[in-house]
């Protein structure tokens, strides 16, 4: 996996990209994560956790109106589910990472 910035955040790339970081997007005043889901999780995640998931704003192309943004800056109630967060970025992994990287990962868990 590689790092290096990509419509002006920083972005992880695992051939194609996994994961942005966003801090005050676009003047947004919020710290959030965005990453590639299936079709249904963004709608799913959204509408039951609105405070701790979003639906990032779609490129002119429409890149990114499938993807889920989470929030990594809740203090109090609800806060960061960081193990949710885990779980996003694996799914994220696991739909753009090349074959061999995914049996390398589940490899790694046995």
């Amino acid at each position: 996996m590689i790092e290096r910035r990509s419509h002006g955040a920083p972005c992880f790339f695992v051939g194609r990209p996994i994961a942005y970081f966003h801090d005050h997007h676009r003047g947004d005043d919020r710290v959030s994560l965005w990453c590639p889901a299936r079709a249904g999780v963004q709608a799913a995640y959204v509408a039951a956790e609105p405070k701790r998931y979003f639906a990032p704003q779609p490129s002119a192309r429409g890149t990114f109106s499938l993807w889920l943004g989470a929030y990594l800056d809740l203090e109090g109630e609800p806060g960061v589910d960081w193990d949710e967060v885990t779980l996003l970025l694996e799914e994220a992994f696991r739909q753009v990472a090349p074959v061999a990287a995914i049996v390398e990962l589940d490899r790694g868990r046995t």
